[in-house]
């Protein structure tokens, strides 16, 4: 059993959000070969659309009581999860429906521009608010991935191209096969760490998934691993590392549970084949 439970901590490891796993230096990157791939329209159109946001993140945040803001600071390690939990605990319970629309609005907004970090605010829903957590964590993942696949149907293409041009090209085949079980095998990619999240919202418009199969993956595909997040923010201070937060019999169980969720399609291809 050490093989497969060897290749489960490692499939765990694209689990913890693609955001977050950029953040460690020893990451690969994708290649970039060739020249940038944005023409310089859609340069300025990705620029606009970040600056509306950016704008509208902005005046939130000005609508809301004061605070110290010098100890707000988006954490990059479980250690600086814990001090924001303190720093933060006083100040939601204060002013808990502006602390949850400032909350939101950040969530949203780093999803859509793919900014690392996210796995970090789904702990801290945990931390603050309990198992309720897990409502603003779906919310917040569905409608952050939902913008990045608007934002990717307008000037995604030659991104996706150009970073993952062979996970593409295997993305596109294998949506091509799945006809009417479309929707089952993207709430198995949403389970399953088989692809990264990341990927998904980029390449989704670009392989012409329609939004409404899209958006219902995502709602659904997401709540499992969201619980498991949120249930370990409530634990917060037992947290050592991410890496902590899946484990062989985690892994087993999304697994299983993606595979519940392809199982019309491999039902199907044994009548056609008896």
């Amino acid at each position: 059993m050490a093989a497969p439970r060897n290749l489960a901590v490692e499939t765990g490891k694209l689990l913890i959000d693609e955001e977050a796993a950029e953040d460690s230096p020893t990451t690969k990157k994708p290649r970039f070969d060739g020249k940038y791939p944005l023409t310089g329209w859609e340069f300025t159109v990705a620029l606009s659309v970040f600056l509306v946001f950016c704008t509208g993140l902005f005046c939130i945040y000005l609508t809301m009581p004061a605070a110290e803001y010098g100890k707000l600071k988006l954490p990059r390690s479980i250690s600086d999860l814990r001090l924001l939990k303190e720093d933060l605990g006083t100040y939601a319970s204060i002013y808990p429906t502006k602390f949850i629309l400032g909350y939101c609005s950040t969530y949203i907004f780093m999803q859509t521009f793919m900014i690392p970090g996210t796995i970090f605010m789904s702990l801290l829903a945990g931390a603050l608010f309990g198992v309720k957590g897990i409502f603003l964590v779906v919310f917040n993942a569905t409608a952050g991935a939902s913008s990045c696949f608007f934002l990717s149907k307008l000037i995604g293409r030659p991104l996706v191209l150009w970073m993952w041009p062979d996970k593409l090209k295997f993305f596109q085949a294998e949506i091509a096969k799945r006809g009417d079980k479309l929707l089952n095998y993207m709430l198995f990619l949403r389970i399953t760490p088989s692809l990264p999240n990341l990927f998904i919202n980029l390449a989704s418009p670009i392989v012409d998934i329609p939004f409404r199969v899209f958006f219902l993956a995502t709602v659904v595909g997401i709540i499992p691993a969201s619980y498991i997040t949120v249930r370990a923010g409530l634990a917060l201070g037992d947290l050592k590392s991410l890496k902590d937060l899946y484990d062989f019999k985690t892994l087993s169980v999304l697994f299983l549970i993606g595979s519940i969720s392809i199982l019309p399609t491999l039902l199907k291809r044994k009548r056609i084949y008896e």
